[in-house]
């Protein structure tokens, strides 16, 4: 079957993660159906592109956003690519194809007024999933780690001696990020919590629920956006925001730009620059440091 040579493919040699590959199994099994129903194509070696911009308006039709059907596509075109370089097909259906355009909104990071108010605060429970949630919310800001690469974490990856976390990324790739004073004397406490669940003690996963099954990311979403609800005003509150807030503050501190790179595991510069945006406390500083009318009334 071609979708499991493709899937196998981009597992084994493209070394992509098990979120990719879940969804692009997903998404290209979505458009094989619509094809089948709606174009009584059974075979995506004979899909036009014509049949991908049907499914693109249906896509529309049903509320996905243009991020979302983009995604989509992606998965398709990483498919196509694969029948052409296998000689399955002569010409990629998706060649033509142009992203939609999506609207470049700027997610302000958490302040460190934010971050610190809830770190420093007495918000969370003493029993054992409040030291979890704290332990979780401390590792996606110390750390800078994703979502999935916090719930993949094994007891392995943790070097207290060493201070230092091993994270396995996007298409298998090992990082090394330092553990924070802060963060080690967290995990520390989550550790001693769990160490007296008897019942979790053998679970190599780091991270679990109490009766020792790996977190959602739903869970650790929720965890994140119930917490900040609580000491920020800003309409998105997600693990992801955390990552963010860690480059932005990183950087705000002097921090090289391509070491925030290497500690937040992209391949390139530019992604981290997508990823990190000067804090309004940082731009308020500057504003009031140079615009000439401020130095004239300071002065």
């Amino acid at each position: 079957m071609l979708q499991k040579k493709f899937l196998d493919y981009v597992q084994l040699e493209k070394n992509y993660s098990n979120h990719t590959i879940i969804a692009y199994k997903k998404d290209i099994q979505e458009f094989s159906n619509f094809c089948a129903s709606k174009n009584n194509i059974n075979s995506l070696t004979k899909v036009k592109y014509d049949n991908i911009r049907s499914w693109i308006v249906h896509l529309i039709s049903e509320g996905k956003t243009n991020r979302s059907i983009n995604r989509k596509l992606s998965a398709l075109r990483s498919f196509y690519k694969f029948l052409v370089k296998t000689s399955t097909i002569d010409i990629s259906p998706m060649s033509k194809h142009k992203a939609l355009k999506i609207e470049k909104k700027v997610n302000m990071p958490f302040s460190t007024q934010e971050i610190f108010s809830l770190l420093d605060g007495d918000y969370f429970s003493s029993d054992y999933n409040g030291v979890l949630e704290k332990t979780i919310i401390h590792m996606l800001y110390f750390t800078g780690a994703r979502r999935n690469e916090i719930i993949e974490l094994n007891f392995s990856s943790v070097d207290l001696n060493e201070s230092m976390l091993k994270v396995l990324g996007k298409r298998n790739k090992e990082r090394l990020i330092p553990i924070h004073h802060e963060l080690k004397k967290q995990i520390k406490e989550y550790i001693c919590v769990r160490s007296n669940l008897t019942n979790i003690i053998d679970t190599p996963t780091f991270f679990c629920s109490q009766k020792g099954k790996k977190l959602s990311p739903g869970f650790v979403y929720k965890t994140v956006n119930s917490y900040f609800n609580v000491v920020s005003s800003k309409s998105k509150k997600s693990p992801h925001m955390l990552r963010h807030s860690f480059a932005t503050h990183m950087l705000d501190q002097g921090a090289d730009l391509n070491a925030v790179k290497g500690l937040l595991g992209h391949s390139s510069v530019a992604a981290t620059q997508h990823y990190t945006h000067t804090s309004m406390e940082k731009i308020k500083s500057i504003y009031s440091k140079t615009h000439p009318r401020e130095q004239k009334n300071n002065n």
